[in-house]
């Protein structure tokens, strides 16, 4: 368009002006309406979930081994294949989850915490259900479900802390009993079990066919290393505890590491294994063992070591940490565990300025869920008075790592409606006696 010089008569200006104007508007509206029908169809879809999830729960899951990880990842990697496994596999995973979390108590299911985690939930089973009747050999299809595992892979991101947030207003706001307490605790491990096991199944996706080599580790296949170097892990781990804990403590106690090799003498330890469950793990591991030794040697010139073994033998590989932070009563050891119960100040999500050396008090139980994922374990043996030790048990061989998953079943139903019976144990009191009242009734 050529626009009028300014001696030319303004009528004309006007006029374009007003030509101009509505063709903005119907775009306008164009606009309005395509993101209204949106909104009707997304929410039309979301409407739809709970016949989804019905189902979706009614197929259990289907465990895979760390050996079949490594063998797809490698030998046989085939994106179209993993594909079509995964937009079956996650809506199984998602949604024998999400019967469960329709179980939890309606106080905590209410709270705004929980109803935001079940909302990103929802969204992320109706993500995959997009492409439940796509082609396999579209290119474009392939590349639109990449995207999508990592925008669900980013949404799921803050879900233990917005969780534990919701536990937190629970607790604040409602009296506990031991039966609510034990349903929430129930729950908690098989939902934050399923998490890892559907970020495995998305990271492998995502690693193995992004078409990028991890230059640190350009050996591993998606996030396992094949000849994952337990020494090295153990080492990154101590040294970020060793960090956060001279940031706050001003001091930190050395590390004293032996190697056990049963199966090559002399050489160090190696196995098939995901490095960041298992520096997960010693991290947390390591925290609360500088915690414990500082405060339990405050005042004194030098703080005794933390010791670590690590043991390779036929069928296990396991790790101690053992500390000379002066122990935990045996009767607060299954509250380790608990995620109902932490030794910390209660943490809120906006408070930057928690005490880096805890938190939640979940770090214990789901690095114990990363040990028991590939059919581990994580155990605490303590002496109070003394100290700690903490031992992780992983499977030597990868064809016996095998994922274990919740399934919702009856089994798991009957879980949720245990009822508080009498106990057939004599509960002892929690008070001393006082034995001048029995002298005086004489």
């Amino acid at each position: 368009m050529v626009l009028p010089s300014p001696g030319e008569n303004c009528q004309h200006i006007r006029s374009v002006r007003y030509i101009v104007l509505p063709v903005i508007e119907i775009s306008r509206q164009q606009i309005e309406t395509m993101k209204f029908v949106r909104f009707i169809m997304q929410n039309a879809a979301l409407a739809s979930a709970p016949k989804h999830i019905d189902h979706f729960s009614k197929f259990s899951p289907s465990p895979l081994s760390m050996k079949q990880f490594l063998d797809f990842g490698s030998i046989n990697a085939c994106e179209k294949t993993s594909f079509v496994f995964l937009r079956q596999e996650l809506p199984v995973r998602l949604s024998n989850i999400m019967k469960e979390i329709n179980l939890l108590p309606d106080q905590l299911l209410t709270t705004p915490s929980v109803q935001t985690v079940q909302g990103w939930y929802i969204q992320s089973l109706m993500d995959i259900l997009e492409f439940l009747d796509t082609n396999p050999d579209d290119h474009r299809t392939l590349g639109n479900f990449a995207d999508a595992l990592v925008m669900i892979r980013n949404r799921h991101n803050n879900v233990v802390p917005t969780m534990a947030q919701g536990v937190l207003e629970y607790k604040e706001t409602f009296s506990q009993d031991p039966v609510t307490n034990q349903n929430i605790q129930y729950f908690l491990d098989r939902f934050y079990m399923s998490r890892i096991s559907i970020r495995m199944l998305i990271n492998q996706h995502s690693l193995v066919f992004d078409g990028d080599t991890n230059p640190v580790h350009p050996n591993t296949i998606g996030c396992i290393d094949p000849h994952c170097t337990v020494a090295e892990v153990v080492q990154d781990a101590y040294q970020s505890a060793k960090m956060l804990c001279e940031r706050y403590y001003l001091i930190s106690p050395d590390l004293f590491l032996q190697e056990v090799n049963s199966n090559k003498k002399n050489q160090s330890v190696h196995m098939e294994y995901v490095p960041s469950h298992l520096y997960h793990m010693l991290f947390e591991l390591f925290k609360n063992a500088m915690r414990a030794t500082i405060e339990h040697n405050e005042g004194k010139t030098s703080l005794p070591p933390i010791n670590v073994m690590v043991s390779l033998g036929g069928e296990d590989m396991s790790i101690k940490v053992c500390d000379r932070g002066g122990g935990v009563p045996f009767r607060k050891i299954d509250k380790l565990f608990s995620y109902m119960y932490s030794t910390a100040p209660s943490p809120q999500l906006d408070d930057h300025a928690r005490t880096p050396l805890a938190g939640f008090g979940y770090g214990l139980p789901i690095s114990r869920l990363y040990a028991k994922y590939f059919q581990g374990d994580l155990q605490l043996y303590s002496m109070e008075g003394h100290g700690t030790d903490a031992v992780i048990y992983l499977k030597a061989l990868s064809e016996d790592s095998v994922e274990r998953l919740p399934v919702y079943n009856k089994t798991a139903l009957r879980n949720y409606k245990v009822s508080q019976e009498a106990d057939d144990w004599c509960v002892p009191s929690t008070e001393p006696l006082d034995m001048l009242k029995y002298k005086k009734a004489k």
